[in-house]
């Protein structure tokens, strides 16, 4: 699924499309994706300006001049389109801005959502309640800490946890932990500080690179623009099972950790 680079990415693609614009009109063109369509989403969209674009952990988020917050999630498979020449069937909800331009929300696995929300108060939101911190543009080391003591779950899955760090996920949990040295089944919290400086330093770098990139094409992302995200190429771990660790110590291996794939070197990672 699009994670936190994609989605960042997506957002700043979006922004000098519709950040400053008024909104002409909106289309809804299926009642639901994961969940239905707000009640109203046309009506209170249309003819509303645009005036931020964001993201809060793997949410995108639009403001608008009346106090609206549309809120979107990618699922597995979703992606915005700029400009498409053609509106197909996967692409359900299009967006036409006053200065001619248009956006459409493509998903065919249909498991991304869309919603809409008061601006103000946005962070009782229910996708938002009891989120961890963002990790860019850094992470604070000792408050890292203190969020991991005496948790005696595994590193790798206490980072994919939303409460400990807002938006990691897999794909980037690896890399940081090959990174920072640190075996992902290790106890989150019995990781000493030098350690956990490394892994505060490796998660915003990874994530940076990442965006930088363009985010990671895996299943069917894409970047607004159309083009496809390189970072996996630039793996060190991830979906390399089999093959020589890059610092020349050992074969990456694979096992799966809370029903998901891990990555890992079991000679430099401890």
């Amino acid at each position: 699924m699009p994670e936190l680079p994609e989605v960042e990415t997506t957002v700043r693609g979006l922004a000098p499309v519709l950040e400053g614009e008024r909104i002409a009109r909106v289309e809804v063109r299926r009642a639901d994706m994961r969940k239905p369509f707000p009640e109203g989403l046309g009506q209170r969209l249309t003819g509303a300006r645009v005036t931020r674009l964001w993201r809060r952990a793997k949410y995108g988020l639009i403001d608008t001049d009346r106090g609206d917050t549309m809120i979107f999630h990618l699922g597995m498979s979703g992606s915005w389109r700029v400009d498409p020449e053609d509106i197909g069937k996967h692409d359900h909800l299009v967006i036409e801005t006053g200065a001619g331009r248009r956006l459409a929300l493509n998903d065919p696995r249909r498991f991304g959502f869309v919603d809409l929300e008061p601006t103000e108060g946005l962070e009782d939101y229910e996708g938002f309640v009891g989120m961890g911190p963002e990790p860019l543009p850094s992470v604070d080391a000792a408050a890292l800490k203190a969020r991991l003591a005496g948790k005696a779950t595994a590193i790798k899955l206490a980072l994919l946890d939303q409460r400990v760090i807002a938006g990691l996920g897999n794909i980037y949990v690896c890399e940081a932990l090959w990174r920072s040295r640190i075996a992902p089944g290790r106890k989150a919290g019995g990781i000493g500080a030098g350690r956990l400086e490394m892994l505060a330093q490796a998660i915003p770098a990874v994530l940076e690179e990442a965006i930088a990139a363009g985010g990671s094409s895996l299943r069917d992302y894409a970047q607004p623009n159309g083009e496809l995200g390189y970072f996996s190429k630039s793996f060190d771990v991830y979906g390399r099972e089999g093959e020589p660790c890059r610092r020349g110590c050992g074969t990456v291996r694979r096992r799966v950790q809370g029903g998901r794939s891990t990555f890992y070197c079991p000679t430099c990672q401890r």
